[in-house]
């Protein structure tokens, strides 16, 4: 009689395994990608926090000026302009004489 209690429990614990044993695995995969989710986020926000303003070219820190109320990035060591997505294109429309823009932009004088 033991053995047909032992040999029933075993039954119904197997049983529950099959019945549940894709949710644990599920359950575990969302924590494992969560895991990695977080983890990626805080490597990317590190490497944001580590460039942020930072010149491509050379590395300096990058000043921000306003050129016709746009503000742009430009770079005090090596002289570099950066825009962001769409203050070019805001800026050329603003500007018809290109040549004299560009000058400006430059730091010369219209001549």
């Amino acid at each position: 009689m033991a053995w047909d209690t032992e040999e029933i429990r075993k039954g119904r614990e197997d049983d529950w395994f099959r019945q549940n044993e894709a949710q644990m695995i599920e359950a575990a995969r969302k924590k494992r990608e969560a895991a990695e989710s977080a983890k990626k986020t805080a490597e990317s926000e590190e490497l944001r926090k580590a460039h942020w303003r930072k010149c491509p070219k050379c590395g300096h820190d990058m000043a921000v000026e306003t050129i016709s109320g746009i503000e742009v990035e430009k770079c005090p060591s090596c002289g570099g302009v950066f825009f962001d997505r769409g203050e070019l294109e805001q800026l050329l429309v603003k500007h018809d004489d290109r040549r004299g823009f560009f000058r400006r932009l430059l730091g010369y004088a219209d001549k």
